[in-house]
């Protein structure tokens, strides 16, 4: 199996994506936060010591989308066109949706899987003094669109 990632002596290199098509690529990720109804209700009533634990975890989510390639070896700098965190309470816990959006050579995974990553730690950090048994789970790609591998869509049932 030839690896992409490492050159003819096994050392890391960035993948060259410069024969590539340029294409519209789009990706959206998912993290869930599980935590007490105390600290469920800190954030609903917006009542948290630190301040709005949401709009700091969107603002987070964002900027980690926007600086994959400082945080995560061999990614490559993308000119993003987009980058949405969005937020759903539910019954125990929230659920962060992040999206990424890019008209380039390689995808945008890593960006919206970081975007989902970064928003949830700053969620925790937000509620840890009511709650420091916050767990964060099911970090994961649910939908990839464009691209050589082509579509994706995260099938719960498989």
């Amino acid at each position: 199996m030839k690896m992409t990632h490492v050159d003819e002596r096994g050392e890391a290199r960035m993948v060259d994506i410069g024969g590539k098509p340029v294409t519209a690529r789009r990706a959206v990720a998912q993290a869930y936060i599980h935590m007490s109804q105390d600290a469920l209700s800190a954030i609903r009533e917006n009542s948290l010591v630190k301040g709005d634990a949401l709009g700091a975890a969107r603002i987070a989510g964002i900027m980690a989308a926007k600086r994959v390639d400082e945080l995560i070896p061999l990614c490559h700098s993308l000119p993003l066109s987009a980058a949405t965190v969005d937020f759903t309470v539910e019954e125990d816990g929230v659920r962060v949706t992040a999206s990424a959006s890019t008209t380039a050579q390689t995808g945008v995974e890593m960006e919206a899987l970081t975007a989902a990553s970064i928003a949830a730690l700053t969620v925790y950090d937000m509620c840890k003094s009511i709650d420091k048994r916050i767990s964060i789970d099911e970090i994961r790609l649910v939908q990839k669109t464009g691209g050589k591998s082509g579509d994706f869509d995260w099938d719960p049932s498989e």
